[in-house]
């Protein structure tokens, strides 16, 4: 596919349209919360709950979000062991300053995601469906992409030791931004952009993926 001169196209983030005036909220499963305040602690669950307009703080063990509706949500601080959004709706959320251990938003359907000097264990987007996701000033240790569809996503002075994308569709997808150690599967990178550095730091896992034999 042939790419325009402005290619990669940047994401289309914008902030949670939040109100002044927030009601504290108690986290239940299937809850539907509009305009809320979240302080969550120990093991929270709002599977299958809808969060519109809603702030969360937590220092947390386990937050269950699978199957969620998320809209215009911004999580800043939080401190969680295991962060579950599998299967989500998200539109418009935004987590910063946080220390997630394992952050699972496989298969969610994502639309303007911001995560932002966050420090995560594990990412796991495998299978999600992503649109304008901009991931700036993170350490992220390990980057699971397998069978995503990436749209319109940009890495700023993240880290990461391992980034799987074994099956990953991707159109731009900026990975200027993004120092990875290892790719288990550089072929699977069609649709991103790579700087000149990065691409030589690649050539050989490249070479032997289209059967080039490489000896000096």
């Amino acid at each position: 596919m042939a790419r325009s001169p402005e290619s990669p196209a940047a994401p289309r983030v914008s902030p949670p349209d939040l109100p002044e005036d927030l009601e504290p909220a108690t986290a239940t499963r299937g809850a539907d919360l509009l305009a809320a305040r979240l302080d969550l602690s120990g093991t929270a669950n709002l599977a299958y709950a809808s969060l519109e307009q809603c702030t969360i703080a937590a220092d947390a063990d386990a937050v269950d979000l699978t199957g969620s509706t998320i809209l215009d949500v911004a999580m800043t601080g939080a401190r969680i062991a295991s962060l579950k959004m599998r299967g989500a709706g998200i539109r418009r959320l935004r987590i910063s300053g946080a220390r997630i251990g394992t952050l699972d938003l496989s298969e969610a359907r994502i639309d303007e995601l911001e995560l932002r000097d966050l420090r995560i264990d594990y990412l796991n987007l495998g299978g999600a469906k992503a649109t304008d996701v901009e991931i700036t000033g993170c350490g992220i240790r390990t980057i699971d992409l397998p069978q995503a569809e990436l749209t319109r996503v940009r890495f700023t002075e993240t880290s990461s030791d391992e980034v799987d994308p074994r099956g990953l569709r991707a159109a731009n997808v900026d990975l200027r931004g993004l120092d990875a150690l290892s790719y288990l599967d550089a072929n699977s990178l069609r649709g991103t952009t790579l700087t000149s550095f990065q691409v030589q730091q690649l050539a050989a896992v490249l070479a032997a993926g289209i059967g080039i034999q490489v000896a000096d």
